[in-house]
């Protein structure tokens, strides 16, 4: 859980302290600017609040890994993947769109560090402690970080330990480590295909480089 506060730490400071003309910059999200990364981490901090106010009273039926689902790389053609994109722009104005993450996104933060690990919660036809729900989300944090700075070069990156834990992660959903030769963020652009691997490093991947990327959803 503390992973989980770090990296949402560190991406809510991220966000905050852009300047109004980086939120027209692509992101690392294929078709969204920074402004509708954004737009989806609110909606990501209604998620976590939603969440953890919704007990279940039954055995969990997954962990930190198996929350995710290996998808189909998006197309474009997903309802809510097109409606970030005009709710970002209502906003208008960067500032609002700040000010509306710092507001749910501090409060998601402190809903998590309130949480009981062991207490059940489900979402999505899932059943799982909040401890790996919350667990679940560094991945997520951490990778819309990277989506976040790809275009930004002078933007603060995520720190390091939340890095790690992403990484391990995503070596859990791949049911196999990467290569100690890639760093933790290569790993994770690499697994999650917001990034080709060069000759080289698809040479180390191995057998793992024809099951990526893993998209995950």
């Amino acid at each position: 859980m503390d992973h989980f506060s770090r990296s949402w730490t560190a991406l809510l400071a991220a966000v905050a302290g852009l300047p109004d003309e980086d939120f027209e910059r692509p992101s690392g999200c294929a078709g969204w600017l920074v402004r509708d990364l954004v737009c989806h981490l609110v909606i990501d901090a209604q998620d976590v609040l939603i969440t953890l106010v919704t007990p279940a009273g039954t055995e969990p039926t997954a962990d930190a890994a198996t929350y995710w689902d290996i998808v189909e790389p998006p197309t474009g053609d997903d309802p809510l993947d097109a409606l970030i994109p005009r709710l970002a722009a209502a906003y208008g104005e960067p500032r609002l769109l700040k000010f509306h993450l710092d507001d749910v996104g501090s409060a998601a933060g402190r809903a998590a560090r309130l949480a009981d690990p062991a207490a059940r919660v489900a979402t999505q036809d899932k059943v799982l402690t909040a401890g790996d729900y919350l667990s679940a989300y560094v991945l997520e944090w951490t990778l819309h970080h990277l989506d976040l700075i790809a275009h930004l070069p002078s933007a603060a990156e995520p720190p390091a330990e939340p890095l790690a834990a992403a990484r391990a992660l995503l070596e859990r959903i791949a049911g196999a480590p990467f290569p100690a030769s890639l760093s933790d963020k290569d790993a994770l652009l690499i697994g999650t295909g917001r990034r080709a691997p060069s000759d080289a490093e698809k040479a180390a991947l191995g057998d793992l480089a024809a099951r990526l990327p893993l998209v995950i959803g």
